[in-house]
């Protein structure tokens, strides 16, 4: 995986990782890490031949033209290879003098004659202004990179506010410093009245140069956090210990799942504001996408390094291990660029001020052509009303257009997001079967010709509305263990047990069920699915299950006797867990056309208007994080939709998008519940309350698969851990 999404992108990577697996080999970290002082890397040339140090460049100004994008992916790649030298600080150096218009000294920080370092704090250097004569005093702070350096990035202050200034090491007295990372090390320069003249000073956007840096360092820290996952995961597949390999204990493989989870935050982020900063978007979109990267990435990075260091145990705490200088590495990255609840409080302010990220995609040129039929068969769609719409829409295969003809449309993406944007833009909503979602194209793939001609087109049009009867209050996510029987009989089969949890059971028409057939058969190979007529059945039992929320939204459902024909099987009996398992290959494609933020963020937005006195630091702070974790959430969806355009197979983005989505909806409501106060504690709160909302988002960490059942998922598909192993084994 890599931040970029392209076959370039990763063409890029698999460049740079070569090179670097050929040129930073551990004898040569090492030698980083043993060394006196910092030297330039006698690979330096190397790096600056290949073009790495101008990627974002213009070609008038020494580079390869190409844009921040591109260098975010060498950026991430080499912080994941732990490389040696000043690479991030020179690109940002030549990233700022760029925007800038400062060009002197470009074509050099691109051939590799020259090096940059930067300090993103003022220390307390300022400028003093005393008419026209500008004068610069005090000591920096870190100054990134400063032990090799030539031309230097320094924050200082200019009469109360934020100023950079750029000047060459002949003019600096740079004092090399004792430092917590250990390859790449920092320095600090001391100015005694040091006379300025106006273009030592920057014009440009102080902000915006945070904003580079801001990016660049997010791109750095998802490379150490990939390095850091993939270490953990690797040793935990092997490493034994109580006569089972590591990965195998939840404890560890949940927290392997967790350091995933939090590497693909770093790297969506850092894509985005790769992505902001090289668009044509308003300055405070842009920002906002970097304030999100910096308040995520460094972060995660962080976190995850840690993590990797428990998971390797004792070995991960030697100074042999490279562990600890990812975890230096990251840790300094967080430091120098400013707190994370700073960058939290900023993606707060831009975003209570109106600066949302947009999250559009541009359609290649065929959708022109699709947009032409769509519109013309919507237009007689307009036309009608109510049920006769609804009927119309469903038999053109607008109610899910993914699904094969004559069900659907076998609509391809662009022809989805095509569809969905033209559905939006004449206010045409098809119908929505909720389980029928699931139940049509089961049936398409196994049922037989009579169950869809008989079932299918009244799902379709909403006719029929169904309800799906799988979990049991002894299984759970556990479907294989399910208990509820059928047993064969004269033109049927009858079927005796209880199902638990099952919403829509009072009003739906038909219900999918998952009964055990065998029981003298491995426990998945021993079910079978059927459909169950609600409303005809004798032998049904529906009783509401009040929730937490005081509502009975869910049933539990008990079969005595319940007779379903031999017709209301879906294929052969024991077929049902592959039933259970079924996807069609050409999924639905969607694109969120609402804030970037979700529902919830801007939810809590609203809410935070109305706090009395408005939101304090540490309000602000968490306001932020929630907000951090809303466009995380988009940006995958918008990552996975971009991955189905070019036809590529999904990433870790969509198994990570549910588990990070259900606690980020928590998150919401919990903080929107502490903020109104002891006017939350009210009874009989409205259902779309702060704490009505809270107690009903509890389930969604429960439904359809737990996040413990999320997290193994993540563990075992993803990073190839071992599944636990079968009870009394």
């Amino acid at each position: 995986m890599t931040i970029g999404l392209t076959d370039e992108d990763r063409e890029l990577r698999d460049s740079v990782r070569g090179w670097a697996a050929r040129h930073a080999t551990p004898t040569v970290i090492r030698d980083a890490v043993e060394a006196k002082v910092e030297t330039r890397p006698s690979y330096w040339g190397s790096l600056a031949e290949l073009g790495m140090l101008g990627l974002h460049l213009s070609e008038e100004n020494g580079g390869a033209g190409y844009g921040l994008l591109e260098t975010a992916v060498v950026t991430e790649e080499l912080g994941r290879s732990m490389v040696p030298g000043p690479f991030l600080p020179t690109v940002l150096v030549s990233a700022v003098l760029q925007e800038a218009g400062r060009t002197g000294e470009l074509a050099a920080l691109a051939d590799g004659t020259l090096t940059g370092a930067a300090a993103l704090q003022s220390g307390s250097l300022r400028i003093d202004r005393d008419g026209d004569a500008l004068t610069l005093s005090g000591t920096s702070s870190l100054v990134l990179g400063g032990q090799v350096g030539d031309v230097f990035l320094l924050a200082a202050d200019d009469r109360g506010s934020l100023a950079f200034v750029v000047l060459g090491r002949d003019r600096l007295d740079v004092t090399d410093l004792p430092s917590h990372d250990v390859v790449r090390r920092n320095a600090e320069i001391t100015a005694r009245t040091l006379p300025l003249v106006d273009s030592d000073i920057l014009t440009l956007d102080p902000q915006r140069i945070l904003d580079i840096a801001a990016t660049l360092f997010a791109a750095e820290a998802s490379g150490l956090a990939d390095w850091a996952t993939t270490t953990a995961a690797d040793y935990a597949r092997v490493r034994q210990q109580f006569g089972r390999v590591i990965g195998q204990y939840q404890g560890v493989k949940h927290k392997a799942a967790r350091m995933l989870s939090l590497t693909e935050q770093a790297r969506v982020t850092a894509w985005d504001a790769a992505r902001a900063l090289g668009e044509d978007v308003t300055d405070a979109e842009s920002s906002l996408a970097a304030a999100v990267a910096a308040a995520v990435a460094p972060e995660a990075a962080f976190q995850v390094t840690k993590d990797c260091i428990q998971i390797l145990g004792g070995i991960g705490y030697t100074w042999e291990h490279d562990a600890h200088l990812y975890l230096r590495r990251a840790q300094s990255l967080r430091i120098l660029l400013g707190s994370t609840a700073s960058w939290k409080r900023r993606v707060a302010n831009l975003t209570i001020q109106g600066a949302r990220r947009v999250l559009g995609i541009d359609l290649p040129d065929e959708a022109d052509r699709i947009r032409e039929d769509v519109r013309a068969e919507l237009g007689a769609a307009v036309a009608l009303d109510g049920a006769e719409r609804t009927s119309y829409l469903a038999e053109k295969g607008y109610t899910s257009p993914h699904l094969p003809a004559p069900w659907g449309k076998g609509a391809d993406a662009v022809t989805q997001l095509v569809i969905a944007e033209e559905l939006r833009a004449v206010k045409i909503t098809p119908h929505d079967m909720i389980i029928g979602n699931w139940v049509v194209p089961t049936l398409i793939a196994h049922g037989s010709d009579e169950q869809t001609q008989r079932f299918l087109p009244a799902s379709l049009r909403g006719d029929i509305v169904w309800c799906q009867l799988f979990s049991e209050p002894g299984a759970g996510s556990d479907l294989a263990g399910l208990s509820t029987k059928a047993t064969k009989v004269d033109g049927g089969w009858r079927l005796n047990g209880q199902k638990v949890w099952t919403s829509m059971a009072r009003d739906a028409h038909w219900g999918i069920c998952l009964a055990r057939t065998d029981g003298d058969v491995p426990k998945h190979k021993g079910l079978s699915y059927f459909l169950i007529d609600i409303r005809n059945s004798d032998g049904l039992d529906i009783r509401p299950l009040r929730e937490i929320t005081g509502e009975a939204l869910f049933n539990e459902v008990f079969f005595d006797d319940v007779f379903v024909p031999d017709d209301c099987l879906v294929a052969e009996p024991g077929d049902g867990w592959k039933l259970a398992r079924t996807t069609l290959a050409n999924e639905r494609v969607s694109l969120s056309h609402d804030s970037s933020l979700g529902s919830g963020g801007e939810a809590l937005l609203r809410l935070a208007e109305t706090v009395p006195g408005g939101l304090d630091d540490d309000q602000l702070t968490v306001l932020g994080k929630v907000l951090c974790d809303a466009q995380s959430g988009g940006l995958m969806g918008l990552r996975t939709t971009l991955r189905s355009l070019s036809g590529a197979q999904p990433g870790a983005e969509s198994s990570i998008a549910k588990l990070l989505g259900v606690e980020h909806i928590q998150q919401v409501w919990e903080v929107a519940m502490d903020w109104a106060g002891p006017t939350a504690l009210l009874g009989e709160q409205d259902r779309r309350s702060a704490t009505q909302m809270f107690l009903n988002a509890q389930c969604m960490s429960i439904a359809g698969g737990t996040t413990n059942v999320q997290l193994n998922i993540i563990g075992e598909r993803i990073l190839g851990l071992p599944r636990d192993p079968e009870p009394g084994k």
